[in-house]
């Protein structure tokens, strides 16, 4: 087992699985097809790698992936990064101009790509391409001839080799190629096994993107190195289409963001607990019996099997976190960033705490710098196997997070526990700066203003000095199409006023917001469903 095995590179972990559980399912489409045996999984990697041989295209060399989940994702990673060359996933939801961009400054000379991003592909990007491979068949959109030179010699890499370049622009813009070495991953499979042991009978189920590090690295390497199976969805997770999934899948273990169990507590927990009297009289009087039969009801809703519901890529609403652990849900929380790949923190099922992102996952340091002694704050630095190369081809911005002894700079500030376990209080460059050089945290603001109900979601911005509520409420909490009549702007003014009144009367004197402002459309986010503040924050300068 994994224990015994403590991979140095993604070829090694590849070789084991592929020999070791060569008839076991690697993963599958949940109604079906692109289905694969690890031995079929291993075969086809061989096959592609020779392709890419073939085409000049050899290790070290970088091959893109721009496409939706799906088992073929996998093989194109593993031909791609278990003989020596570098794989450069990309995001589905990004531009066809970032998409050029980081093509052109990866200089990628392959990419294996889906008929749905195609389009995004521009002509004279397609020229500077050796290969376009359709990721879905493994069949070729384009060659270009001059490139049939079949040197594209192969490598074993090393630890310290360059395995992905995963490029992130966060929640604070300026995208970033952040190079991941093998060594980077194989200490997440590790990190991963010590905080949750998964086994080869356990069954994934994939609904976060791959191309991003917490499902590329949890979600797919630690199932693969384990002998265990991942399921992918063939369309988009909308509730009908999850809850049908999980009803034929029926996982042991899935991972998620706050945003998906957030929305299943207030659109659906809550609602029923509030429409039935025998509930409510069991909320009041008995609320363990409450609990759990709520609990048994939750985890029949994900097939009834669930032992692992990881959350992680943003922090998860303390009052949900709080209903979790009286059901019994056995949700886990995760913390980390791209730069880590991704784990930093972890607190495995049952071992949660409330607003805690847990302890120091296993061969990570951690310590908090420059620590405020009055609040107990200081960022949060990391050290370890997890730490990423640097910023590609980005001396300088490398040079502003990575200190020479090795200690990554994570940018968030955060606090410790007696018990080791962390906090984290916001992001640095999120911390709002008071007319008396109070520290604001726009973090606790927003926790607030989302459980006032119909709220979705929220962002506070400082503007002329004061604090702003940027506000998007609930489908059909209001009818836009009256937008401009008279009882529109009543009913929109009334909103504001009670969400004011419920902020200003639950935080201190430092963080009373001063204004509301209703979002008619959703905030833009990342991949992970963090809002880009950057986003908002410039459109407050501009108006200002």
């Amino acid at each position: 087992m994994i224990r015994k095995h403590n991979f140095r590179t993604l070829t090694e972990l590849f070789e084991y699985s592929t020999s070791t559980f060569p008839r076991r399912e690697v993963s599958s489409f949940v109604e079906g097809g692109q289905q694969y045996t690890y031995a079929q999984f291993r075969d086809k990697c061989e096959n592609l790698s020779r392709l890419l041989s073939t085409f000049g295209i050899g290790a070290y060399d970088k091959v893109a992936i721009l496409s939706e989940n799906m088992p073929n994702w996998a093989i194109a990673f593993f031909a791609t990064t278990a003989y020596g060359r570098i794989s450069v996933p990309m995001l589905q939801e990004l531009s066809s101009n970032e998409i050029t961009n980081i093509l052109n400054h990866s200089e990628s000379k392959a990419i294996f790509v889906s008929k749905k991003q195609l389009h995004k592909l521009d002509e004279s990007v397609m020229e500077h391409l050796n290969l376009v491979i359709d990721i879905e068949t493994f069949k070729f959109i384009k060659v270009k001839d001059t490139s049939y030179t079949c040197d594209g010699r192969v490598t074993m890499p090393t630890p310290l080799d360059t395995a992905a370049i995963i490029y992130t622009s966060g929640t604070t813009g300026n995208a970033k190629g952040v190079m991941l070495c093998h060594r980077n991953f194989c200490a997440n499979v590790l990190e991963a096994w010590k905080a949750y042991k998964v086994r080869k009978k356990d069954v994934f189920m994939s609904i976060l993107p791959i191309a991003h590090t917490y499902e590329m690295s949890i979600g797919m390497l630690y199932p693969f190195s384990t002998g265990a199976k991942v399921y992918y969805l063939q369309k988009m997770p909308t509730p009908s289409v999850l809850i049908k999934s999980l009803k034929m899948v029926r996982p042991t273990v899935m991972l998620s963001v706050p945003l998906i169990i957030e929305k299943i507590y207030k659109s659906s927990v809550l609602p029923t607990i509030e429409s039935s009297k025998f509930l409510q009289y069991l909320q009041k009087n008995i609320p363990w019996l409450l609990h759990f039969l709520v609990g048994i009801k939750l985890k029949k809703t994900f097939g009834g099997r669930i032992g692992f519901f990881g959350i992680g890529g943003a922090k998860l609403d303390p009052v949900v976190e709080d209903f979790l652990k009286k059901v019994r849900f056995p949700y886990a929380i995760g913390y980390g960033l791209t730069e880590t790949a991704p784990l930093i923190c972890n607190a495995s099922p049952f071992k949660t705490h409330v607003g805690s992102t847990g302890i120091a996952a296993y061969g990570v340091q951690i310590r908090l710098h420059d620590v405020n002694p009055v609040t107990g704050l200081g960022e949060l630095v990391v050290k370890g196997n997890n730490v990423m190369l640097g910023y590609y081809k980005d001396y300088n911005r490398t040079k502003e997070v990575l200190s020479k002894d090795g200690w990554f700079h994570t940018g968030d500030l955060a606090s410790m526990d007696s018990k080791g376990r962390y906090y984290i209080k916001g992001r640095m460059g999120t911390v709002i700066i008071g007319a008396s050089g109070e520290n604001i945290y726009p973090e606790e603001i927003e926790s607030v203003i989302n459980n006032i109900e119909s709220v979705n979601e929220s962002l506070v911005v400082q503007r002329a000095g004061n604090l702003v509520a940027l506000v998007v409420f609930n489908e059909n909490v209001i009818d836009w199409n009256l937008e401009g009549e008279d009882k529109f702007i009543t009913d929109l003014e009334e909103k504001k006023k009670v969400i004011l009144e419920k902020v200003n009367a639950s935080v201190n004197k430092f963080s009373k917001i001063n204004s509301v402002e209703i979002q008619k459309e959703p905030f833009i986010k990342t991949a992970t469903h963090k809002i880009k503040r950057f986003l908002y924050e410039k459109k407050q300068i501009e108006k200002a």
